[in-house]
């Protein structure tokens, strides 16, 4: 099942009054695409996140992924862009419509979470960190994958030059999977960074290769709760950020037996947990 490639909305141009020093001009330039996507099950309403246009059914495979709602291929019966339109009648792709396979039971959003997330937060109000570790499938704390210092020292730059997008705009976060030792084996770029580690892993949902053993997620940004809770439910061993990560973050890794480094830049970075896969001379 093919997705659709919106190239032209991913990037958008704008006037914009350039300051440098003295010199002032006007010019256009170019700012990354952010639209709403609303997820929809059977029809009825799921979630809505603030996205850039693109990858979009990596992306809501992803994201049912890591929300527990799905975890094979086979659990999607099918799904497509609804007939949203704009102001002109034109189809916005803003809207997409997941059938579940039967058997795969429709969650109750009221009785956990409100799925509402955005570009800047991603999702709030989760469930306590035991009941992350519970809902998922994945063993993550008996992967036995080791890395090289060296090569996860080499992951930001090899990121870095991956980001087309970002050469363009300045504007977009990626996501990496990397093999262990240092292999690029997808990328996605967004507004958010949740976003982008959910085209990744959907991706990898669609293909049938979860769980990512054996893997490391590198993100451009700072390691929330959430993504760490999206590498579990993936099976990712490793997740390592440029920025720092958050305090529930390191308990949720701590927990669920992910090694989690921050501050990856340069030739140093902090690991917080798992500091066993990262043997040192």
């Amino acid at each position: 099942m093919g997705t659709v490639l919106l190239v032209g909305r991913v990037t958008s141009r704008t006037p914009v009054l350039r300051i440098r020093g003295e010199h002032r001009s006007t010019r256009p330039d170019t700012v990354a695409a952010e639209e709403p996507l609303e997820i929809r099950l059977d029809g009825s309403p799921l979630a809505v996140t603030m996205r850039t246009p693109g990858d979009d059914f990596d992306l809501v495979h992803g994201f049912l992924a890591t929300e527990g709602i799905i975890r094979t291929p086979g659990d999607v019966a099918g799904l497509r862009y609804c007939d949203s339109v704009d102001a002109d009648g034109r189809n916005t792709y803003n809207v997409v419509d997941v059938d579940l396979a039967p058997g795969v039971p429709i969650p109750d959003t009221g009785l956990e979470r409100n799925f509402y997330t955005s570009s800047s937060c991603g999702v709030c109000g989760k469930a306590s960190i035991d009941a992350i570790r519970t809902k998922t499938s994945f063993d993550v704390a008996a992967d036995d994958v080791r890395l090289e210092l060296a090569t996860l020292l080499a992951l930001p730059d090899r990121l870095r030059g991956a980001q087309e997008v970002f050469d363009k705009t300045g504007g977009l976060h990626a996501a990496g999977l990397f093999s262990g030792d240092g292999e690029l084996l997808a990328l996605r770029e967004d507004v958010g960074r949740h976003n982008a580690v959910d085209k990744v892993v959907g991706d990898a949902v669609r293909a049938g290769r979860l769980p990512l053993s054996g893997q490391v997620l590198m993100v451009s940004g700072r390691a929330s709760f959430e993504l760490t809770q999206k590498a579990a439910m993936a099976g990712i061993p490793v997740l390592a950020a440029v920025s720092a990560p958050s305090s529930l973050a390191v308990e949720l890794a701590r927990e669920v037996g992910i090694t989690l480094v921050g501050f990856l830049r340069g030739d140093g970075c902090n690991v917080y947990t798992g500091t066993e896969r990262i043997p040192l001379d």
